[in-house]
């Protein structure tokens, strides 16, 4: 969850949460300061990453592509370690299919680089009046990969593809998704454990919020609880979706006031990051009063998607057909059809990893087989404009035994953690 994500849209973030929550919050956020962090798994080390370039260079063999180009973000960091910005300056590497990769920087910038760097990889750097695609051409002359298809990581801007093409007037640029997407998603014991971790933490800052949770207030307030304690926990924290009343029914809420009031319906759907890597998790309750009839069935319909979610979640089903076993069952209880409302209006899930949404989804069409290593979120929550929402919201991994969650699902909406 890092950047402009979709709860930073609308929630609260960092200094912000603190700063505009109400003294309702104050106490809990204090107390949040005795949790004790988690004992964490290791960073992702060097052994690692050379597993990854060795495993990128041998799919670029098997799809015929000489080699791929990645700017800064987190396939630069998966790769390399580097954790760099994007600007209108490249920083990125250049992986060929046989050989050591080279990374491209400002000259100003190889200190920075290199003490990053977690990889044997030659620096190469540009000077202001320079163009660094053209060290990126030079490279692939030096290993005769000129002339032949060059993969671009699918989050690649513009520019880069249509400054490099002048330099590679016999080459071909390509989509880079047969080796990048299908090396990032098929996730290791290592990035498990640290995916693990980070749902641990969220579930605990969970326990924490929710019995502070006080009439009055606000979504910051809420927000301010849950990041104080993932902190504490040992989390990184950018800021968690908290929705209140009418707004639950909007997946991704409302700018409006919303204040905790008896009975109201309450969203949380946060997460953190632990050395990279990241959770996402959701739980739906209401505050202080008895669940409506009407709020009991919509939570236990809810509940029910994502069992049948996760049956269907079998190794070598198409990711699509995950989401449409719900959307079958959500027909048949009276919601939608397809995506419309009352009813399921956003896919059931998402892949997860080093981002909090990443290839591929559990979404109509999808045709990608599920396979081991792959990481989703399972969601498909049921929105009823006008009255609220209920979204759970808990991610698993595919093993050869079938999905396993990092999560257990709650067991009823009076025991929502």
């Amino acid at each position: 969850m890092t950047g402009w994500t979709r709860r930073s849209f609308v929630g609260a973030t960092g200094a912000l949460a603190v700063t505009s929550m109400t003294g309702l919050a104050r106490g809990a956020v204090a107390q949040a300061g005795d949790l004790k962090p988690m004992v964490l798994p290791p960073p992702i080390g060097r052994a690692e990453r050379i597993q990854r370039i060795a495993r990128a260079q041998a799919l670029m063999q098997r799809n015929d592509i000489a080699a791929v180009l990645v700017e800064s973000g987190p396939s630069l960091d998966y790769f390399t370690g580097i954790q760099w910005w994007r600007s209108e300056r490249l920083t990125g590497v250049v992986i060929p299919a046989t050989g050591q990769p080279i990374v491209v920087t400002p000259f100003f910038e190889r200190p920075s680089i290199a003490e990053q760097l977690g990889i044997d990889a030659e620096i190469r750097t540009w000077n202001e009046d320079q163009e660094p695609l053209k060290l990126v051409a030079d490279f692939l002359a030096e290993r005769r990969a000129s002339t032949g298809r060059i993969g671009m990581e699918e989050t690649n801007r513009f520019f880069l593809a249509d400054r490099l093409r002048p330099q590679l007037p016999r080459g071909r640029i390509v989509s880079a998704n047969p080796v990048v997407r299908a090396v990032r998603m098929r996730k290791t014991a290592a990035e498990l454990a640290l995916m693990q971790a980070a749902s641990d933490i969220t579930i605990a800052a969970f326990r924490h919020a929710w019995p502070q949770v006080k009439a009055g207030m606000t979504r910051e307030d809420m927000d301010a609880i849950i990041g104080a304690a993932t902190r504490a926990l040992g989390g990184s924290y950018d800021g968690g979706l908290v929705l209140v009343g009418e707004a639950t029914a909007y997946p991704h809420g409302t700018r409006q006031v919303q204040r905790v009031e008896r009975g109201s319906n309450v969203l949380f759907d946060c997460g953190c990051d632990v050395h990279g890597y990241q959770s996402d998790i959701s739980r739906s309750f209401v505050w202080g009063a008895d669940a409506t009839v009407e709020q009991r069935k919509v939570w236990d319909q809810m509940a029910r998607g994502q069992q049948i979610a996760i049956k269907a979640a079998q190794i070598g089903a198409p990711a699509g057909s995950v989401d449409d076993a719900v959307r079958a069952a959500y027909t048949s209880w009276g919601y939608g059809p397809g995506y419309k409302l009352p009813g399921l209006s956003h896919r059931t899930g998402h892949g997860i990893g080093m981002e909090g949404h990443e290839p591929v989804n559990l979404v109509h069409g999808e045709t990608t087989p599920l396979a081991v290593g792959m990481c989703f979120s399972n969601e498909p929550g049921i929105y009823l404009p006008g009255k609220f929402g209920i979204r759970l919201e808990d991610c698993f991994h595919m093993t050869p035994a079938g999905p396993r969650y990092f999560s257990q699902p709650p067991r009823s909406i009076d025991q929502p953690v």
